[in-house]
């Protein structure tokens, strides 16, 4: 079983900046991709940025530019860097690992971008 526990959420300001970790633990053979997704109430869940064991980035459309992805893979960590944030960002922020096909997810993790 992978758990994946992630932290960094909370209350920022428009303009402001905040980082998302996450941790993978449990059986992981070998994990192909990490990243992060995000759910606002009332929408989809989309993608907010993935990374591969071997670097290659993708970055949902409003966040490029913005945010920053970032993995350790001896220690199975992913990282989000978040600047610029605006209030469109507020979501639940949903770590995410593939290993062989097997998708994972992590409970999620709340940012509230207000004034």
């Amino acid at each position: 079983q992978v758990q994946l526990v992630e932290s960094g959420g909370g209350l920022v300001q428009p303009g402001g900046s905040l980082r998302l970790s996450c941790a993978a633990s449990g059986t992981i053979s070998t994990i192909h991709v990490m990243g992060w997704y995000r759910q606002a109430p009332g929408k989809q869940r989309e993608l907010v940025a993935t990374i591969t064991d071997r670097g290659r980035t993708n970055y949902g459309d409003s966040m490029k530019g913005r945010f920053t992805i970032s993995s350790d893979n001896a220690k199975n960590t992913v990282d989000l860097q978040m600047n610029s944030l605006k209030p469109e960002d507020t979501a639940v922020y949903y770590c995410y690992l593939n290993s062989w096909g097997h998708n994972y997810w992590g409970q999620g993790t709340q940012l509230t971008v207000t004034s």
